[in-house]
């Protein structure tokens, strides 16, 4: 595999290796992308988690038998009246 890189990047690769903590590019490399896959399973965890914590409170209300009435048709019908007064 061949990857193409900016200067400015090829030079981050480069000073990486120089410094000593890592024996070549590709490991500079494949060191770059697991923490891009860490980092993009704590931003889904996150995401995950803020849904959980919106969702919290209607489920909540759900289980004690606190519903509204009307369906989902209903609300949005009454959301957009409001909206248009």
């Amino acid at each position: 595999m061949h990857v193409s890189l900016t200067p400015e990047l090829e030079a981050r690769v480069r000073q990486k290796v120089e410094s000593g903590l890592y024996n070549n590019a590709s490991e500079v490399i494949r060191e770059a992308l697991r923490f891009m896959e860490t980092h993009e399973q704590l931003i889904y965890q996150m995401k995950l988690d803020a849904l959980r914590r919106e969702l919290a409170p209607g489920a909540a209300q759900a289980e004690s038998g606190q519903f509204v009435s009307g369906g989902v048709r209903d609300i949005l019908a009454e959301a957009k009246a409001i909206r248009h007064g």
